[in-house]
């Protein structure tokens, strides 16, 4: 019979775990914040549960973690009527650093059953009613817990923003997240060459997305998104999800691929490659050599303690000079437990660049009757880009 520990897919050391736990602890006590208190729902913008507890919030199901500064964590999942577990000190082979484990069957579709989450949120964070409590990325935590929360027994506590504390330690990877990292870029290069393989006239979008996706979840990835997008000269289109992937490939199309998945350890990278059902025209080819280019350039800036709206501006002044479209939504992103994760490379981010950081860069325009793109990511070191994460060629494909 197998142990519980191999149903654990490509866990994080308990190491690396405690690592997190007393940077994180540590920042807490210098801001005397007494326990954090944050929720996701999925693992593609799920990082905060994933990084505390090497376990994934899936499926739109909440989790809720509540960690102390001075005590083992208590967790909060979708489960049966009272259901309220004791583990043992330092948790169990699942729950590491956890002391209880609490639980409802509650749902996001179901108004009236958030109450059984936030009544258990005010459970665990009871000793510090009157004490300061940290929140972590109020973008996921729901309107209704923390209004329970502060009409209750907490409405003497002091809340405050916690999760630019957290995301600060969080975006810079250590050599362990590191190696799953470029675990995942290599599992990407196998899925765009396995995908890019079965592209033929008469596919539709979505058989060769499908390809990518089974190479991802046979070599260790577990979620992604596989973004597509083909049309002939003149008719340019941006990717979509599987709902628009329906378009059915000719020759002379060009056809784009977009493997945002996540690999063994739950860390993100994302590639995207080009190819054209024939051979490709001039204006293509040129653009292709100046999405390099344009990249390039971002790469350069890329330096530990730049300003990420500098580098956004100047790229832009860059884009100008050159006669092409200007960037105005994301084009380099940092990446992690996150699909998109902090610093984003843009005007509003006040997060400077810092070494050891997991970089994204996709510049990305329509321009001369073409879509065009390229996507790989990027290690900052001490001194700036190190190299290229993917090995996958930097090429336009003539199939």
């Amino acid at each position: 019979m197998s142990s519980p520990e191999d149903r654990i897919h490509h866990p994080i050391s308990t190491g690396e775990l405690q690592r997190r736990w007393s940077s994180v602890r540590a920042a807490m006590k210098e801001r005397r914040i007494d326990a954090l208190l944050m929720q996701n729902n999925n693992d593609f913008m799920g990082g905060y549960i994933k990084y505390f507890t090497d376990l994934p919030a899936t499926h739109g199901y909440p989790q809720t973690l509540v960690f102390p500064a001075d005590d083992e964590m208590t967790i909060i999942i979708q489960s049966k009527f009272g259901d309220d577990q004791q583990l043992p000190a330092g948790g169990n082979w699942l729950r590491r650093g956890v002391k209880r484990v609490l639980g409802a069957p509650y749902f996001s579709s179901a108004y009236y059953t958030l109450a059984y989450d936030a009544q258990h949120a005010a459970s665990a964070l009871e000793p510090w009613s009157r004490g300061t409590i940290g929140l972590v990325g109020l973008g996921t935590l729901p309107l209704s817990m923390i209004d329970y929360l502060r009409k209750g027994k907490f409405s003497g506590a002091n809340f405050v923003d916690a999760t630019d504390m957290v995301d600060q330690i969080k975006v810079v990877k250590s050599e362990e997240e590191w190696k799953f990292i470029r675990r995942t870029a290599a599992v990407q290069d196998g899925a765009i060459e396995a995908a890019m393989a079965a592209v033929a006239p008469g596919k539709r979008e979505i058989e060769i997305a499908a390809v990518a996706e089974h190479y991802v979840l046979d070599h260790g990835g577990e979620q992604g998104l596989f973004l597509a997008c083909s049309h002939p000269a003149g008719e340019p289109v941006y990717w979509g999800n599987r709902h628009l992937q329906n378009r059915t490939l000719q020759k002379g199309d060009m056809f784009t691929l977009l493997i945002e998945s996540n690999g063994p350890g739950g860390f993100y990278t994302e590639i995207s490659r080009a190819c054209v059902l024939g051979k490709a025209p001039t204006e293509l080819k040129d653009n292709f050599a100046f999405l390099l280019e344009a990249r390039k350039f971002t790469l350069d800036l890329l330096k530990p303690g730049a300003s990420c709206k500098d580098i956004w501006d100047s790229y832009n002044a860059f884009m100008r000079r050159n006669g092409k479209p200007q960037e105005e939504r994301l084009y380099c992103h940092g990446q992690g437990y996150d699909l998109v994760e902090r610093p984003l490379v843009r005007l509003d981010e006040p997060m400077k660049i810092a070494a050891n950081m997991n970089i994204t860069c996709h510049p990305t325009y329509v321009a001369d009757g073409w879509f065009h793109t390229i996507c790989d990511n990027f290690h900052v070191g001490p001194n700036g880009v190190t190299g290229r994460t993917h090995s996958y060629p930097e090429k336009l494909l003539e199939l």
